[in-house]
């Protein structure tokens, strides 16, 4: 008589397929279903005309725990962006880093004029205090919007607006600084730990190395298959896909949140979105800009909200006679832009800051408008964000909706969810 315990994963993504893995690993029979032709969620890359192209500016902090226990890392081929910023406003540009991390930026940044003396030292002490914390610390403590905060801890407002607004901007979509305080603390944690980074072969690399690992498992992942229906039934779970009916002892269902919460009908999975317009754009190759990789951060307006140099980084991303930058733009009207306003606003932007240069030769190559990049994290939302067992019988939730959106968020659920469902079969 065979044991083994069956489980149908709903969605190839970062959650779903390391569930997958674990469940495998474990033991169990897996099968997963994943609605579109490619694995990876909201984690993608496509390629065209010799540039490697994210779906929207994304990128690796190689200090999250799950990422150093769910990846071969030195497999990636990583490629790391410089730490801190080059702060950007007409006429004008200076860089802002981490001289603990980054010695060639001292003299730079001890020089900065956009942010006192006083900020500096507070962000060293701010760096020890979040260091000697861990995620489940961070995620437990009183929340607040991150502007209160870090007036409480006595940052000027030339701070707040020059570097925290833009940088914190691009990474919780949100430049008002009114998102969780966690999700600062954490992100700063983990940015003051390890690197930011991109794979040589695009940030697709994470979930096709993912499913690689699930499949040596053992798990089975069937694409272009959508979930329609899962239905708790007894001892087990019904899963109905387009093309068939399984039955399993359980399910894990891994989807974006929206379809998460029609499958399971749990309320509390949260469907308020932040939108992210990513403009690719292209200029012959030539000199490069100033700290070539670090991020140029638009500190006059946020169109767009930083300029990114991509092939600067990650030198596989561009043809060799090209270089690769993107733009990024937040808030819904920027979903409505038009790519030659994008083109454009990015080209006034880059002659503002560098009025030496031209920057007539730059080119539209794609741009990702992308309605639901992360869901609303405003403080306290991480206190009623539904657990992995939060569904009705043996079904389970796996997706950074169950922790805070991240990739770390992702996959740790992602193992939560195999454990929950393999302790309930």
């Amino acid at each position: 008589m065979d044991d083994t315990p069956s489980v149908a994963v709903a969605g190839a993504g970062l959650a779903g397929l390391v569930a997958a893995r674990h469940l495998a690993d474990a033991g169990a029979d897996v099968t997963v279903f994943e609605r579109r032709e490619e694995v990876g969620g909201r984690v993608r890359t496509r390629r065209r005309d010799g540039f490697t192209l994210d779906r929207g500016f994304q990128v690796l902090f190689t200090a999250y725990p799950a990422v150093r226990e769910e990846l071969d890392l030195a497999a990636l081929d990583l490629q790391s962006f410089s730490p801190g910023a080059v702060i950007a406003r007409p006429g004008e540009r200076s860089t802002l880093s981490d001289p603990l991390r980054d010695p060639l930026s001292l003299t730079d940044t001890l020089f900065n004029r956009e942010v006192t003396t006083t900020d500096k030292l507070r962000t060293l002490a701010l760096r020890q205090h979040v260091g000697g914390r861990d995620e489940a610390a961070i995620f437990g403590s009183p929340d607040a919007p991150i502007d209160e905060y870090l007036r409480d801890w006595g940052f000027s407002t030339d701070y707040l607006d020059n570097f925290v607004a833009p940088f914190y901007g691009g990474i919780m979509l949100d430049r008002s600084l009114s998102t969780s305080k966690r999700v600062f603390e954490y992100t700063f944690k983990a940015m003051s730990e390890g690197l930011i980074a991109l794979p040589a072969a695009g940030m697709a690399a994470v979930p096709e190395q993912l499913a690689t690992r699930a499949r040596e498992t053992g798990a089975t992942v069937h694409r272009e298959e959508p979930v329609a229906a899962v239905t708790a039934d007894g001892g087990g779970v019904t899963v109905e896909t387009e093309r068939r009916t399984v039955e399993a002892d359980a399910a894990v269902v891994a989807t974006d949140p929206r379809t998460a919460k029609r499958l399971t009908g749990v309320p509390s999975v949260p469907t308020a979105a932040r939108p992210s317009v990513t403009a690719y754009l292209s200029l012959p190759d030539g000199p490069a800009l100033d700290d070539a990789r670090k991020i140029h951060l638009n500190a006059a307006d946020d169109r767009p909200n930083a300029v990114v140099p991509l092939s600067a980084v990650a030198p596989s991303y561009a043809p060799d006679d090209r270089r690769l930058l993107c733009a990024t733009f937040l808030g819904d009207d920027a979903l409505d832009t038009a790519d030659e306003a994008l083109v454009e606003a990015t080209r006034e932007a880059l002659a503002a800051w560098y009025p030496e240069r031209r920057f007539g030769g730059l080119e539209h190559v794609h741009t990702d408008r992308i309605e639901f990049a992360q869901f609303a994290q405003p403080p306290g939302v991480h206190d009623d964000l539904p657990a992995v067992d939060d569904p009705s019988g043996p079904v389970y939730l796996a997706g950074d909706y169950t922790a805070w959106s991240s990739i770390q968020g992702a996959m740790r659920s992602g193992r939560e969810a195999a454990a929950a469902a393999l302790s309930g079969v």
